[in-house]
Protein backbone atom coordinates (compact mmCIF):
# COMPACT_ATOMS: atom_id res chain seq x y z
CA UNK A 1 0.00 0.00 0.00
CA UNK A 2 1.41 3.46 -0.84
CA UNK A 3 2.30 5.85 1.96
CA UNK A 4 -0.93 7.80 1.74
CA UNK A 5 -1.58 8.75 5.39
CA UNK A 6 -0.17 12.16 6.28
CA UNK A 7 -0.22 11.96 10.13
CA UNK A 8 2.93 10.61 11.77
CA UNK A 9 2.53 9.04 15.19
CA UNK A 10 4.52 8.26 18.28
CA UNK A 11 4.61 4.68 19.53
CA UNK A 12 2.19 5.58 22.33
CA UNK A 13 -0.27 7.06 19.86
CA UNK A 14 -0.21 3.96 17.66
CA UNK A 15 -0.79 1.80 20.72
CA UNK A 16 -3.85 3.92 21.44
CA UNK A 17 -5.14 3.38 17.89
CA UNK A 18 -4.52 -0.33 18.38
CA UNK A 19 -6.44 -0.26 21.67
CA UNK A 20 -9.40 1.53 20.12
CA UNK A 21 -9.56 -1.03 17.32
CA UNK A 22 -9.48 -3.95 19.75
CA UNK A 23 -11.55 -2.70 22.68
CA UNK A 24 -14.11 -0.46 21.01
CA UNK A 25 -14.44 -2.03 17.58
CA UNK A 26 -14.12 -5.63 18.66
CA UNK A 27 -11.24 -6.59 16.38
CA UNK A 28 -9.35 -9.39 18.11
CA UNK A 29 -5.67 -8.75 18.69
CA UNK A 30 -4.73 -12.04 17.05
CA UNK A 31 -6.75 -10.98 14.00
CA UNK A 32 -4.71 -7.78 13.68
CA UNK A 33 -1.57 -9.87 14.12
CA UNK A 34 -2.59 -12.18 11.29
CA UNK A 35 -3.31 -9.20 9.06
CA UNK A 36 0.14 -7.83 9.88
CA UNK A 37 1.72 -11.18 9.06
CA UNK A 38 -0.06 -11.36 5.72
CA UNK A 39 0.93 -7.80 4.85
CA UNK A 40 4.56 -8.50 5.69
CA UNK A 41 4.74 -11.68 3.65
CA UNK A 42 3.02 -9.98 0.71
CA UNK A 43 5.56 -7.15 0.76
CA UNK A 44 8.44 -9.58 1.07
CA UNK A 45 7.33 -11.71 -1.88
CA UNK A 46 6.69 -8.62 -4.01
CA UNK A 47 10.37 -7.73 -3.62
CA UNK A 48 11.84 -11.27 -3.53
CA UNK A 49 9.29 -13.57 -5.24
CA UNK A 50 11.21 -16.85 -4.76
CA UNK A 51 13.25 -16.77 -1.57
CA UNK A 52 15.28 -19.91 -0.99
CA UNK A 53 14.48 -19.66 2.71
CA UNK A 54 13.17 -17.26 5.33
CA UNK A 55 14.91 -16.76 8.65
CA UNK A 56 12.81 -14.95 11.21
CA UNK A 57 14.27 -13.39 14.36
CA UNK A 58 11.45 -13.12 16.88
CA UNK A 59 11.15 -11.47 20.26
CA UNK A 60 8.53 -12.16 22.91
CA UNK A 61 6.15 -9.24 22.36
CA UNK A 62 3.57 -8.49 19.70
CA UNK A 63 6.30 -7.76 17.18
CA UNK A 64 7.60 -11.27 17.71
CA UNK A 65 4.03 -12.54 17.38
CA UNK A 66 3.81 -10.88 13.98
CA UNK A 67 6.97 -12.74 13.05
CA UNK A 68 5.56 -16.11 14.10
CA UNK A 69 2.51 -15.43 11.92
CA UNK A 70 4.77 -14.64 8.94
CA UNK A 71 6.61 -17.91 9.56
CA UNK A 72 3.39 -19.91 9.67
CA UNK A 73 2.04 -18.32 6.50
CA UNK A 74 5.31 -18.78 4.63
CA UNK A 75 5.51 -22.43 5.71
CA UNK A 76 1.94 -22.98 4.51
CA UNK A 77 2.95 -21.46 1.15
CA UNK A 78 5.76 -23.99 0.78
CA UNK A 79 8.65 -21.64 1.61
CA UNK A 80 11.41 -23.12 3.80
CA UNK A 81 11.29 -21.32 7.13
CA UNK A 82 13.20 -21.23 10.38
CA UNK A 83 12.62 -19.06 13.45
CA UNK A 84 15.30 -17.84 15.83
CA UNK A 85 13.66 -17.17 19.19
CA UNK A 86 15.80 -14.46 20.77
CA UNK A 87 13.66 -14.14 23.90
CA UNK A 88 12.85 -17.13 26.13
CA UNK A 89 9.69 -18.85 24.94
CA UNK A 90 8.39 -18.74 28.52
CA UNK A 91 7.94 -14.98 28.08
CA UNK A 92 5.46 -15.42 25.25
CA UNK A 93 1.95 -14.49 26.37
CA UNK A 94 -1.39 -13.37 25.01
CA UNK A 95 -1.64 -12.93 21.26
CA UNK A 96 2.10 -13.54 20.80
CA UNK A 97 1.66 -16.98 22.39
CA UNK A 98 -1.29 -17.73 20.11
CA UNK A 99 0.86 -16.76 17.11
CA UNK A 100 3.66 -19.05 18.31
CA UNK A 101 1.21 -21.95 18.69
CA UNK A 102 -0.09 -21.27 15.18
CA UNK A 103 3.46 -21.44 13.82
CA UNK A 104 4.10 -24.76 15.57
CA UNK A 105 0.90 -26.22 14.11
CA UNK A 106 2.16 -25.30 10.65
CA UNK A 107 5.38 -27.20 11.30
CA UNK A 108 7.69 -24.22 11.80
CA UNK A 109 11.03 -25.02 13.45
CA UNK A 110 11.98 -22.72 16.33
CA UNK A 111 15.47 -22.61 17.84
CA UNK A 112 17.17 -20.36 20.35
CA UNK A 113 19.81 -17.81 19.39
CA UNK A 114 22.62 -19.85 20.93
CA UNK A 115 21.72 -22.90 18.82
CA UNK A 116 21.05 -21.04 15.58
CA UNK A 117 23.62 -20.91 12.82
CA UNK A 118 23.85 -17.47 11.19
CA UNK A 119 21.77 -17.52 7.99
CA UNK A 120 23.78 -17.85 4.78
CA UNK A 121 21.01 -17.44 2.19
CA UNK A 122 17.46 -16.28 1.63
CA UNK A 123 15.70 -13.36 3.28
CA UNK A 124 15.70 -12.33 6.95
CA UNK A 125 12.64 -11.03 8.77
CA UNK A 126 13.26 -8.78 11.77
CA UNK A 127 10.49 -9.25 14.34
CA UNK A 128 12.57 -8.62 17.44
CA UNK A 129 11.55 -5.49 19.30
CA UNK A 130 9.00 -3.30 17.54
CA UNK A 131 8.06 0.09 18.98
CA UNK A 132 8.19 -0.72 22.67
CA UNK A 133 11.95 -0.30 23.17
CA UNK A 134 12.74 2.24 25.90
CA UNK A 135 16.53 2.07 26.33
CA UNK A 136 19.50 0.88 24.34
CA UNK A 137 19.47 -2.61 22.88
CA UNK A 138 21.37 -5.07 25.06
CA UNK A 139 22.15 -8.74 25.55
CA UNK A 140 20.88 -11.31 23.10
CA UNK A 141 18.93 -8.70 21.17
CA UNK A 142 22.12 -6.76 20.47
CA UNK A 143 23.79 -10.01 19.38
CA UNK A 144 20.87 -10.84 17.10
CA UNK A 145 20.92 -7.40 15.49
CA UNK A 146 24.67 -7.68 14.89
CA UNK A 147 24.14 -11.12 13.34
CA UNK A 148 21.40 -9.83 11.04
CA UNK A 149 23.46 -6.86 9.88
CA UNK A 150 26.59 -8.97 9.35
CA UNK A 151 24.74 -11.48 7.17
CA UNK A 152 24.66 -9.32 4.07
CA UNK A 153 21.22 -10.79 3.28
CA UNK A 154 18.06 -8.85 2.41
CA UNK A 155 16.09 -7.84 5.50
CA UNK A 156 12.42 -7.05 6.00
CA UNK A 157 11.57 -5.25 9.26
CA UNK A 158 8.16 -5.81 10.83
CA UNK A 159 6.61 -2.44 11.75
CA UNK A 160 9.97 -0.74 12.50
CA UNK A 161 13.62 -1.83 12.38
CA UNK A 162 14.52 -3.19 15.81
CA UNK A 163 16.64 -0.71 17.74
CA UNK A 164 15.29 2.37 15.98
CA UNK A 165 13.32 4.76 18.21
CA UNK A 166 9.82 5.07 16.77
CA UNK A 167 9.42 8.57 18.19
CA UNK A 168 12.68 10.26 17.19
CA UNK A 169 14.53 8.19 14.59
CA UNK A 170 17.45 7.80 17.01
CA UNK A 171 19.37 4.52 17.01
CA UNK A 172 19.15 3.00 20.48
CA UNK A 173 22.59 1.43 20.68
CA UNK A 174 22.30 -0.58 17.49
CA UNK A 175 19.55 -1.15 14.95
CA UNK A 176 18.63 -3.51 12.15
CA UNK A 177 19.56 -2.15 8.73
CA UNK A 178 16.45 -3.09 6.75
CA UNK A 179 15.86 -3.11 3.02
CA UNK A 180 12.09 -2.97 3.48
CA UNK A 181 10.00 -1.91 6.47
CA UNK A 182 6.30 -2.74 6.61
CA UNK A 183 4.59 -0.37 9.04
CA UNK A 184 1.10 -0.97 10.47
CA UNK A 185 -1.95 1.01 11.60
CA UNK A 186 -0.12 4.36 11.88
CA UNK A 187 3.14 5.54 10.39
CA UNK A 188 5.80 6.05 13.04
CA UNK A 189 7.41 9.44 12.83
CA UNK A 190 10.88 8.14 13.67
CA UNK A 191 10.94 6.30 10.33
CA UNK A 192 11.12 9.61 8.46
CA UNK A 193 13.83 11.68 10.12
CA UNK A 194 17.06 11.33 12.07
CA UNK A 195 18.53 7.93 11.27
CA UNK A 196 15.14 6.52 10.31
CA UNK A 197 15.50 6.83 6.54
CA UNK A 198 18.89 5.07 6.68
CA UNK A 199 17.69 2.03 8.61
CA UNK A 200 14.13 1.58 7.31
CA UNK A 201 14.84 1.23 3.57
CA UNK A 202 11.71 1.09 1.42
CA UNK A 203 8.63 1.92 3.48
CA UNK A 204 5.34 0.11 2.95
CA UNK A 205 2.22 0.89 4.96
CA UNK A 206 -0.81 -1.22 5.78
CA UNK A 207 -3.61 0.03 8.03
CA UNK A 208 -4.70 -3.58 8.77
CA UNK A 209 -8.26 -2.57 7.89
CA UNK A 210 -8.59 -0.58 11.11
CA UNK A 211 -11.76 1.58 10.84
CA UNK A 212 -10.85 5.01 9.50
CA UNK A 213 -13.07 6.89 11.93
CA UNK A 214 -10.89 6.03 14.92
CA UNK A 215 -7.94 8.05 13.58
CA UNK A 216 -9.34 11.53 14.34
CA UNK A 217 -9.54 10.50 18.00
CA UNK A 218 -5.73 10.41 18.27
CA UNK A 219 -4.06 13.72 17.48
CA UNK A 220 -0.70 13.00 15.89
CA UNK A 221 1.02 16.40 16.18
CA UNK A 222 3.25 15.68 13.16
CA UNK A 223 2.15 15.57 9.53
CA UNK A 224 3.92 14.69 6.31
CA UNK A 225 3.81 17.41 3.68
CA UNK A 226 2.09 16.53 0.43
CA UNK A 227 3.42 18.33 -2.63
CA UNK A 228 0.26 18.04 -4.78
CA UNK A 229 -1.76 19.71 -2.03
CA UNK A 230 0.83 22.44 -1.51
CA UNK A 231 1.07 23.03 -5.25
CA UNK A 232 -2.69 23.34 -5.64
CA UNK A 233 -2.75 25.96 -2.88
CA UNK A 234 -0.30 28.28 -4.65
CA UNK A 235 -1.90 31.53 -5.81
CA UNK A 236 -2.62 31.64 -9.53
CA UNK A 237 -1.42 34.58 -11.58
CA UNK A 238 -4.10 36.91 -12.94
CA UNK A 239 -4.18 37.74 -16.63
CA UNK A 240 -3.22 41.36 -15.94
CA UNK A 241 -0.31 40.48 -13.65
CA UNK A 242 2.70 42.76 -13.28
CA UNK A 243 6.00 42.25 -11.50
CA UNK A 244 4.95 44.30 -8.51
CA UNK A 245 2.44 41.62 -7.55
CA UNK A 246 5.09 39.00 -6.94
CA UNK A 247 7.40 40.70 -4.52
CA UNK A 248 10.85 42.25 -4.50
CA UNK A 249 13.28 39.88 -2.82
CA UNK A 250 16.58 41.33 -1.65
CA UNK A 251 19.38 38.93 -0.79
CA UNK A 252 21.75 40.34 1.81
CA UNK A 253 25.07 38.57 1.99
CA UNK A 254 28.17 37.62 0.09
CA UNK A 255 31.10 38.76 2.21
CA UNK A 256 34.52 38.65 0.57
CA UNK A 257 35.01 35.26 -1.10
CA UNK A 258 31.41 34.14 -0.66
CA UNK A 259 29.59 35.92 -3.44
CA UNK A 260 28.43 32.66 -5.03
CA UNK A 261 26.08 31.94 -2.15
CA UNK A 262 24.27 35.25 -2.58
CA UNK A 263 24.18 34.80 -6.35
CA UNK A 264 22.60 31.34 -6.10
CA UNK A 265 19.99 32.53 -3.60
CA UNK A 266 19.08 35.42 -5.89
CA UNK A 267 18.79 33.26 -9.00
CA UNK A 268 16.69 30.70 -7.10
CA UNK A 269 14.30 33.49 -6.11
CA UNK A 270 13.96 34.47 -9.78
CA UNK A 271 13.38 30.89 -10.91
CA UNK A 272 10.61 30.45 -8.35
CA UNK A 273 8.60 33.47 -9.31
CA UNK A 274 9.80 36.60 -7.52
CA UNK A 275 8.86 39.73 -9.47
CA UNK A 276 12.12 41.54 -8.71
CA UNK A 277 15.36 40.33 -7.15
CA UNK A 278 18.26 42.37 -5.88
CA UNK A 279 21.46 41.59 -3.99
CA UNK A 280 23.23 43.76 -1.43
CA UNK A 281 26.80 42.51 -1.29
CA UNK A 282 30.49 43.37 -1.35
CA UNK A 283 31.54 45.54 -4.28
CA UNK A 284 33.85 42.88 -5.68
CA UNK A 285 30.95 40.49 -6.30
CA UNK A 286 28.70 42.87 -8.23
CA UNK A 287 30.16 42.35 -11.75
CA UNK A 288 30.10 38.55 -11.45
CA UNK A 289 26.49 38.47 -10.20
CA UNK A 290 25.28 40.72 -13.00
CA UNK A 291 27.24 38.74 -15.58
CA UNK A 292 25.77 35.47 -14.37
CA UNK A 293 22.20 36.73 -14.13
CA UNK A 294 21.50 40.15 -15.64
CA UNK A 295 17.95 40.17 -14.23
CA UNK A 296 19.40 40.56 -10.73
CA UNK A 297 20.02 44.10 -9.48
CA UNK A 298 23.34 43.84 -7.63
CA UNK A 299 24.31 46.73 -5.35
CA UNK A 300 27.56 47.25 -3.45
CA UNK A 301 27.21 48.03 0.24
CA UNK A 302 30.19 48.75 2.46
CA UNK A 303 28.30 49.21 5.73
CA UNK A 304 24.99 48.89 7.48
CA UNK A 305 24.31 52.57 6.81
CA UNK A 306 24.67 52.03 3.06
CA UNK A 307 22.26 49.08 3.26
CA UNK A 308 19.73 51.05 5.30
CA UNK A 309 18.98 53.50 2.49
CA UNK A 310 18.14 50.60 0.19
CA UNK A 311 15.68 48.87 2.51
CA UNK A 312 12.60 50.79 1.45
CA UNK A 313 12.66 48.92 -1.88
CA UNK A 314 12.29 45.20 -1.10
CA UNK A 315 9.21 43.45 0.26
CA UNK A 316 11.19 40.42 1.50
CA UNK A 317 14.75 39.99 2.74
CA UNK A 318 16.89 36.85 2.51
CA UNK A 319 19.71 37.37 4.97
CA UNK A 320 22.66 35.04 5.43
CA UNK A 321 23.89 33.41 2.21
CA UNK A 322 27.64 34.00 2.28
CA UNK A 323 27.13 36.70 4.94
CA UNK A 324 30.10 35.77 7.13
CA UNK A 325 30.49 36.87 10.73
CA UNK A 326 32.57 40.04 10.37
CA UNK A 327 31.56 43.46 11.71
CA UNK A 328 30.21 44.18 8.19
CA UNK A 329 28.04 41.07 8.46
CA UNK A 330 26.67 42.05 11.86
CA UNK A 331 25.81 45.56 10.67
CA UNK A 332 23.87 44.23 7.69
CA UNK A 333 21.94 41.75 9.79
CA UNK A 334 21.10 44.38 12.38
CA UNK A 335 19.65 46.69 9.72
CA UNK A 336 17.72 43.86 8.11
CA UNK A 337 16.14 42.75 11.38
CA UNK A 338 15.04 46.31 12.14
CA UNK A 339 12.89 46.56 9.00
CA UNK A 340 10.06 44.33 10.21
CA UNK A 341 9.88 42.85 6.71
CA UNK A 342 9.29 39.15 6.08
CA UNK A 343 12.69 37.49 6.39
CA UNK A 344 14.52 34.32 5.56
CA UNK A 345 17.38 33.98 8.03
CA UNK A 346 20.02 31.45 7.04
CA UNK A 347 23.67 30.43 7.38
CA UNK A 348 25.91 32.94 9.15
CA UNK A 349 22.96 35.17 9.99
CA UNK A 350 21.87 32.34 12.28
CA UNK A 351 25.33 32.07 13.79
CA UNK A 352 25.33 35.82 14.51
CA UNK A 353 21.93 35.47 16.17
CA UNK A 354 23.23 32.58 18.24
CA UNK A 355 26.21 34.64 19.42
CA UNK A 356 23.75 37.11 20.95
CA UNK A 357 25.41 40.33 19.82
CA UNK A 358 22.71 41.16 17.28
CA UNK A 359 18.97 40.61 17.28
CA UNK A 360 18.33 39.94 20.97
CA UNK A 361 14.98 41.72 20.88
CA UNK A 362 14.19 41.28 17.20
CA UNK A 363 10.63 40.51 16.13
CA UNK A 364 10.96 37.30 14.12
CA UNK A 365 7.24 36.56 13.84
CA UNK A 366 7.42 37.11 10.07
CA UNK A 367 10.70 35.26 9.68
CA UNK A 368 11.67 31.78 8.53
CA UNK A 369 14.84 30.47 10.18
CA UNK A 370 16.52 27.67 8.23
CA UNK A 371 19.24 26.05 10.37
CA UNK A 372 21.07 22.82 9.73
CA UNK A 373 21.74 20.74 12.89
CA UNK A 374 25.01 22.53 13.68
CA UNK A 375 23.41 25.95 13.45
CA UNK A 376 20.40 24.73 15.41
CA UNK A 377 22.73 23.54 18.16
CA UNK A 378 24.34 26.96 18.41
CA UNK A 379 20.92 28.63 18.54
CA UNK A 380 19.84 26.36 21.41
CA UNK A 381 23.19 26.18 23.19
CA UNK A 382 23.60 22.42 22.84
CA UNK A 383 25.36 19.98 20.50
CA UNK A 384 24.46 18.79 17.04
CA UNK A 385 24.16 15.29 18.51
CA UNK A 386 21.51 16.63 20.91
CA UNK A 387 19.58 18.08 17.97
CA UNK A 388 19.72 14.84 16.01
CA UNK A 389 18.73 12.75 19.03
CA UNK A 390 15.25 14.32 18.92
CA UNK A 391 14.72 16.57 15.93
CA UNK A 392 11.03 17.03 16.72
CA UNK A 393 11.80 18.44 20.16
CA UNK A 394 14.57 20.60 18.70
CA UNK A 395 12.49 22.27 16.00
CA UNK A 396 9.71 22.91 18.51
CA UNK A 397 12.17 24.45 20.97
CA UNK A 398 13.63 26.69 18.26
CA UNK A 399 10.20 27.90 17.16
CA UNK A 400 9.28 28.68 20.77
CA UNK A 401 12.57 30.40 21.65
CA UNK A 402 12.70 32.66 18.60
CA UNK A 403 8.94 32.98 18.04
CA UNK A 404 9.49 32.27 14.39
CA UNK A 405 8.81 29.67 11.76
CA UNK A 406 11.76 27.29 11.83
CA UNK A 407 12.87 24.85 9.14
CA UNK A 408 15.32 22.29 10.52
CA UNK A 409 17.29 20.86 7.61
CA UNK A 410 18.45 17.28 7.22
CA UNK A 411 16.97 13.95 6.24
CA UNK A 412 13.31 14.45 7.06
CA UNK A 413 13.36 18.26 7.11
CA UNK A 414 11.01 19.59 9.80
CA UNK A 415 8.99 22.81 9.95
CA UNK A 416 7.48 24.27 13.12
CA UNK A 417 5.91 27.61 13.91
CA UNK A 418 4.26 27.22 17.28
CA UNK A 419 0.77 27.50 15.79
CA UNK A 420 0.17 24.03 14.44
CA UNK A 421 1.50 20.57 13.88
CA UNK A 422 5.13 19.98 13.05
CA UNK A 423 5.40 19.34 9.31
CA UNK A 424 7.86 16.91 7.75
CA UNK A 425 9.14 17.05 4.18
CA UNK A 426 9.29 13.46 2.88
CA UNK A 427 11.22 14.30 -0.29
CA UNK A 428 14.93 14.74 -1.10
CA UNK A 429 17.95 12.49 -1.46
CA UNK A 430 21.59 12.17 -0.30
CA UNK A 431 22.86 13.77 -3.49
CA UNK A 432 21.68 17.08 -2.04
CA UNK A 433 24.35 16.93 0.67
CA UNK A 434 26.56 19.45 -1.07
CA UNK A 435 27.51 23.09 -0.73
CA UNK A 436 25.05 25.73 -1.86
CA UNK A 437 21.84 23.72 -1.46
CA UNK A 438 20.86 25.83 1.53
CA UNK A 439 21.39 29.04 -0.42
CA UNK A 440 19.05 27.78 -3.13
CA UNK A 441 16.45 26.89 -0.49
CA UNK A 442 16.67 30.35 1.07
CA UNK A 443 16.01 31.99 -2.28
CA UNK A 444 13.05 29.70 -2.94
CA UNK A 445 11.43 30.50 0.40
CA UNK A 446 12.08 34.21 -0.10
CA UNK A 447 10.34 34.13 -3.48
CA UNK A 448 7.32 32.36 -2.01
CA UNK A 449 7.09 34.93 0.78
CA UNK A 450 7.21 37.64 -1.87
CA UNK A 451 4.27 36.03 -3.66
CA UNK A 452 2.11 36.29 -0.58
CA UNK A 453 2.55 32.98 1.24
CA UNK A 454 2.68 33.00 5.01
CA UNK A 455 6.01 32.09 6.63
CA UNK A 456 4.70 28.64 7.49
CA UNK A 457 3.30 27.98 4.01
CA UNK A 458 6.43 29.34 2.35
CA UNK A 459 8.64 27.08 4.48
CA UNK A 460 6.60 23.94 3.78
CA UNK A 461 6.15 24.65 0.08
CA UNK A 462 9.75 25.74 -0.35
CA UNK A 463 11.16 22.71 1.41
CA UNK A 464 9.14 20.32 -0.75
CA UNK A 465 9.78 22.17 -4.01
CA UNK A 466 13.52 22.29 -3.31
CA UNK A 467 13.67 18.61 -2.31
CA UNK A 468 11.66 17.44 -5.33
CA UNK A 469 13.88 19.44 -7.67
CA UNK A 470 16.77 17.56 -6.08
CA UNK A 471 14.98 14.28 -6.67
CA UNK A 472 14.40 15.25 -10.30
CA UNK A 473 18.07 16.03 -10.74
CA UNK A 474 19.11 12.74 -9.18
CA UNK A 475 16.65 10.82 -11.35
CA UNK A 476 18.09 12.39 -14.48
CA UNK A 477 21.82 12.12 -13.80
CA UNK A 478 22.33 10.31 -10.49
CA UNK A 479 22.96 11.54 -6.97
CA UNK A 480 26.75 11.79 -7.07
CA UNK A 481 27.91 15.12 -8.41
CA UNK A 482 24.53 16.83 -8.07
CA UNK A 483 25.26 20.56 -7.71
CA UNK A 484 23.12 23.23 -6.11
CA UNK A 485 22.90 25.22 -9.33
CA UNK A 486 21.63 22.12 -11.15
CA UNK A 487 18.34 22.68 -9.33
CA UNK A 488 17.64 26.10 -10.86
CA UNK A 489 15.87 24.93 -14.06
CA UNK A 490 14.31 22.02 -12.20
CA UNK A 491 12.68 24.33 -9.67
CA UNK A 492 10.96 26.25 -12.42
CA UNK A 493 9.80 23.07 -14.14
CA UNK A 494 8.40 21.62 -10.90
CA UNK A 495 6.68 24.83 -9.97
CA UNK A 496 4.94 25.11 -13.32
CA UNK A 497 4.29 21.43 -13.86
CA UNK A 498 3.24 20.26 -10.41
Amino acid sequence: MPLSPTPLYTARQVRELDRLAIEERGIAGIQLMKRAGRATLKALLARWPRPSTLTLYCGAGNNGGDGYIVAALARAAGIPVSVVAVAPLTKLAGDARLAYDFALREGVTVVGLAEAAPPAEGVIVDALLGTGLAGDVRGDFALAIAQINASGLPVVAVDIPSGLCADTGKVLGDAVLADVTVSFIGLKRGLFTGRGPVFSGQLIFDDLAVPGDIYPRVEAGVVRCDWPSLHRALPRRPADAHKGLFGHVMVVGGDTGFGGAAAMAAEAALKTGAGLVSVATRAGHVPAIIARCPEVMAVAVASGQQLEVLLDRPSVLVVGPGLGTSPWSEQLLQKALATGLPLVVDADALNILAAGRVGKDADLSRAVLTPHPGEAARLLGCTAADIQADRFAAVGALAAKYRATVLLKGAGTLIASGDGDIALCPYGNPGMATGGMGDILSGVIGALLGQGLSPRAAAETGACLHALAGDDGAAQHGQIGLCASDLLPLLRRRLNGG
